[in-house]
């Protein structure tokens, strides 16, 4: 998962503010809107990450050089762990996180078979 500095968020928070966002009047409601923005962006780096993750499993089932069995199973477990961790904490759908499992692993058993 990817680590956010809490000065990252603060600045990224900041960032927001400056370009002329409205807060509320109301002090609960600006902490509530403060802290909507930190998870808003901690949620966008976590869902990015599982997007990378994902291609680099695609890349190497792809390769059209020697395709490592060893690197691919690296690569599809770090896929996994993160995809159920965030679905864990509901940044994604728990159904969406087992079909993209499902067909991740499809791919990897079919190029299995092949050989």
């Amino acid at each position: 998962m990817t680590i956010l500095s809490s000065h990252r968020i603060f600045t990224l928070y900041k960032i927001q503010i400056s370009k002329g966002i409205e807060l509320a009047n109301i002090k609960s409601s600006q902490k509530r809107a403060r802290q909507n923005e930190k998870r808003r962006i901690k949620n966008s780096d976590v869902r990015s990450s599982i997007r990378t993750s994902a291609k680099k499993v695609n890349k190497a089932i792809e390769s059209k050089e020697e395709k490592d069995p060893q690197k691919i199973e690296v690569l599809f477990r770090d896929f996994v762990k993160k995809i159920d961790t965030a679905s864990r904490k509901g940044i994604i759908h728990s159904n969406k996180a087992a079909r993209q499992k499902s067909r991740m692993a499809k791919k990897i058993n079919s190029l299995t078979q092949e050989k």
